[in-house]
């Protein structure tokens, strides 16, 4: 079942003072981005936060699960998603202890390709 636009909005603006929060459509489902850095995915309207030190420390009573089937197990955010403050610094948090993102390959173009 793909996520509700509807639901995917509320959680975007449920965020505040973490980047530039924007929403990405993938596969049939979302990922939630701060500024370049992916955080977070939206599948079938619940919300699964990437797993981090600071924000299982923050959580405390973290509930872990694969937001697909294969996937990783992340933090399953459920209970909480109306708490505007609670959920902003637990997005600060995880967003400041990931990594950056790797700068995209330049695509070579049909002639350099050809060349190699």
């Amino acid at each position: 079942m793909a996520s509700d636009k509807n639901f995917v909005d509320f959680v975007v603006d449920q965020i505040e003072n973490a980047g530039k929060i924007t929403a990405k459509s993938m596969f049939g489902e979302y990922g939630l981005f701060s500024d370049r850095k992916i955080f977070a995915l939206i599948c079938d309207n619940k919300l699964y936060i990437k797993p981090t030190k600071s924000g299982r420390s923050f959580i405390k009573d973290v509930i872990e699960a694969p937001p697909y089937p294969g996937a990783k197990p992340a933090f399953l955010i459920e209970d909480k998603l109306e708490d505007r403050e609670w959920i902003s610094n637990l997005v600060r948090i995880t967003v400041k202890e990931l990594p950056e993102p790797k700068p995209k390959k330049k695509k070579l173009s049909k002639i350099q390709n050809e060349k190699r």
